[in-house]
Order: structure tokens, then C-alpha cells, then sequence
């Protein structure tokens, strides 16, 4: 970048690393408090303000070069490297306290906005710099890191470009952030009429009136061991659809795999662990070409087809926009006349604590796909699943909407933001 460079010691009003792990231990955590920060919360370039620890008043206090405030960075140096976020002024919490595995930095804001400087190192170029002295041996970690942070050079344009780079960049962050809450709150809607309908057997009657509430006869059910609706039965999650399993292709063989969008798409766990935010998805890091297909015997799954990951880890879940495969992580539910993919989609969510107690093994947890054939479910009357059906389809044709549009977004400001801080590209 085409740039004034400045040494990042000069921008810097305080640098500091995380407390000793020591200083926070598992019965420092209260229920309310101070956050405690993790990496998932430094994994965009906003703090994400969710999955909270929480420390007192007092032990925050006692850990006061550990406390970022608003206005402050802050920056993963152990574990998933890479990971840096601003805290915005608006933030929830006025205080947090960084963990063991990141540093934070305050900087001297009539030289640099904060917001720009983070954008900065989401490009190729400030990631590129950031991993620049990234030890090799043992656990990610960046050596030395807030002495060689220091040291980086930092392509410096004058305060007034930086802030029109930040609103152009903001602007397209802030209507993404919008489509995520729109989608979250029809989540809600979704899931709430599951329970309702499913769990609480409050579904509408032939007179359109709340089921059980109504006084609908039940019935005990002894494999169940509860009462259901009358005409329900009991089954499994095999009663859902086909159940399948995916592998991966011989690595060695770089004809196996190929880019994202240009063979079949092939999805790993990781993939669903990007894309925890988006209920729907398309495509992985890479996909696997024909000849990839045929080397590891992979079956090609429908669109609708429910993703369940069942290894490393347990519960990541998706619904498939386009015709698919997935590795050996998953167990998968290709639909079936009766069941559709949402009612599929949260059936499943509602049956994973059952579906984890049953997994096994000693170095990382699985479940098999016979054990997880097996697991008990209660099966509705066929016309009351048609009818929840059509109740959320345009919840979920809205919801595929918002992630396809914030995937166009995405694209747009990550295209932008290295030609905006170039110079390619001006703001008026």
C-alpha cells in the first residue's frame, strides 16, 4: 500500500498483555460482573458481544493492565492467531478483561482511528505483517508479541482519509450487523412456534385452538415414557430421512480438491464453525472435483439436505442451498415425503442433549450413525407438519435471503478495503 509508513511504537499510547492464566481460574467467574474476553470475541472486526465469563468488580480491578475500554484493541497472540478487534463506543459493557491469549493496545487517536487501524489488519497485506513473526514451534503463537508488535510498520494516510475509509467500510458492517438481527429475531419466531406446536403440543385443533390447552386428549406413551397427543406416535431420528455419512478424499492427490464455486461443494466442520451466524450454506473452503468424488465413494446430497456434525465438534449445524457432499464429520439427513428440512432442522436442536450423551471415544467424542438412528424422538400427526411447514417457509426464504445478501456485502467491503487504504479507490 502507497503509504506514509510509521512504526507502530509511535501510534501507541499503552500496550499490555492478558493476565497470568493464574490470575483467572475457573472459580474466579461469577454469574454478573466485568466480561472476560475469549476468541470469540475478537473473530470479526467489531467486538462480538456474546459468550461472556464474568469476573467481580474487584478482581477486574486487581487486574487493571488486563482492562480494555472502548476505543481499545484487542489482539489474539496465542491459539487461533489473526484475530483482531476495535471495541466500539457503543458497546455493551463500559470494561473487559482480556484473557491470557491476547494483548490489547490504545492508541493515540489524533494520529490513527482505532476503527481504520483494524480494518487494516483484516487485508492481506496487515494479516501478512501481523503473522510476520508467528513461531513455528509448539502451540500458534506470535513471538515476542507485544515487543515485535510494536516494531511493525504501519502504511499511514492522514487522519481525514481514514476516517471517510471507516464510514464507507462501517456502513456496509453496520448493514450486515442489521440483517443478522433481522435473522435472529425470525430465528426466534421459528423456533418458538417449534415449541409451541411440538414440545408443549399446543398446535392449532380442528377448531384453530391450542391443542393441549384446549383439552386434547393424550395418551401415555411407555417407549417415551410422557404423553402425547393422540394419533402421535413414537420413532427415532432414523424416521426423519436418510441418514448419511460423508469422507474425504486421498490428500494426496491435488486433483481431489479444488477452489470454493468451481467443482461440488464439499463441507467440513470447520466450515459450519464461519458460518455459525448463517443457518443455510453453500460452499467450504475448497471444494472436491469429480475425480475427488469417485476417490473417496462420496454421495452427493439434495438441496434441503440437514448437516449435523457428529465429530470434533458435536452439534454444528446447516441446511444445504445447493447440492452438496461433506467429509466423514458429519452424519447428514437427506428429507423424506413425510418430514421437511425444518421441522427436521429442529428436531434435531431439540434432541442434542440426547444425541451427545451417547457419544464416545477417548481422544475426540463421535457419535456412529446406527447410535444415532436409535435416538428416541416423538413422532407428530403428518398434517400438523405439513401445516408448520407453510407457517415458516417464508421465514426461511427470508432468512436465505439476509445470508446470501450479507455474503454479497462481505464480498463488496473486503474488495474494497485494501483499494480504499491505496488509494485505488476515493471517497468524495
Amino acid at each position: 500500500m502507497n503509504k506514509k509508513m510509521t512504526r507502530i511504537s509511535d501510534l501507541i499510547n499503552e500496550i499490555s498483555m492478558g493476565p497470568f492464566g493464574s490470575d483467572i481460574k475457573v472459580d474466579s467467574f461469577v454469574n454478573y460482573g466485568v466480561p472476560v474476553l475469549n476468541g470469540s470475541n475478537v473473530n470479526s472486526v467489531k467486538l462480538t458481544e456474546r459468550s461472556f465469563n464474568y469476573v467481580t468488580t474487584e478482581k477486574a480491578d486487581s487486574l487493571k493492565k488486563a482492562n480494555a475500554r472502548r476505543g481499545d484493541i484487542v489482539v489474539t497472540h496465542r491459539g487461533t492467531l489473526g484475530q483482531i478487534s476495535y471495541i466500539p463506543e457503543d458497546s455493551k459493557f463500559d470494561r473487559y478483561v482480556i484473557s491470557q491469549s491476547q494483548f490489547r493496545v490504545s492508541l493515540k487517536k489524533n494520529l490513527i482511528n482505532p476503527i481504520y487501524f483494524t480494518y487494516y489488519f483484516h487485508t492481506k497485506e496487515g494479516q501478512k505483517r501481523l503473522l510476520s513473526f508467528k513461531s513455528h514451534v509448539g502451540v500458534p503463537a506470535l513471538a515476542q508479541a507485544t515487543t515485535n508488535f510494536r516494531l511493525l510498520q504501519f502504511p499511514l494516510p492522514p487522519l481525514a482519509n481514514q476516517d471517510k475509509v471507516v464510514s464507507v467500510l462501517t456502513l456496509l458492517d453496520a448493514k450486515i450487523e442489521i440483517n443478522n438481527r433481522i435473522n435472529t429475531e425470525l430465528e426466534n419466531i421459528a423456533k418458538n412456534l417449534y415449541d409451541y406446536w411440538f414440545k408443549q403440543f399446543d398446535f392449532p385443533d380442528i377448531n384453530g385452538k391450542p391443542y393441549k390447552s384446549s383439552g386434547g386428549k393424550m395418551i401415555y406413551n411407555d417407549k417415551l415414557k410422557r404423553e402425547i397427543p393422540e394419533g402421535w406416535t413414537d420413532g427415532s431420528l432414523d424416521d426423519l430421512g436418510k441418514i448419511v455419512g460423508g469422507s474425504t478424499p486421498s490428500t494426496n492427490n491435488s486433483e481431489h480438491f479444488t477452489d470454493a464455486g468451481m467443482g461440488i461443494s464439499w463441507i467440513t466442520p470447520n466450515d459450519l464453525s464461519n458460518n455459525l451466524m448463517n443457518k443455510f450454506i453453500t460452499n467450504g473452503a475448497q471444494d472436491v472435483t469429480n475425480q475427488g468424488i469417485k476417490n473417496a465413494s462420496l454421495k452427493i446430497y439434495p438441496k434441503g439436505t440437514v448437516l449435523l456434525s457428529t465429530r470434533a465438534p458435536i452439534g454444528y449445524m446447516s441446511i444445504a442451498r445447493q447440492e452438496l457432499t461433506t467429509n466423514q464429520g458429519f452424519k447428514s439427513f437427506i428429507p423424506n415425503k413425510r418430514f421437511s428440512s425444518a421441522f427436521i432442522y429442529y428436531t434435531l436442536k431439540t434432541s442434542m442433549k440426547a444425541i451427545t450423551q451417547y457419544a464416545s471415544g477417548s481422544t475426540f467424542k463421535e457419535i456412529s450413525g446406527s447410535v444415532l438412528k436409535t435416538v428416541k424422538i416423538c413422532c407428530p400427526n403428518i398434517q400438523i407438519v405439513e401445516k408448520y411447514t407453510v407457517s415458516v417457509e417464508p421465514i426461511f426464504n427470508r432468512q436465505d435471503l439476509l445470508e446470501l445478501e450479507n455474503q454479497q456485502l462481505s464480498q463488496l467491503r473486503d474488495w474494497l478495503m485494501p483499494m480504499l487504504m491505496n488509494g485505488q479507490v476515493k471517497v468524495n
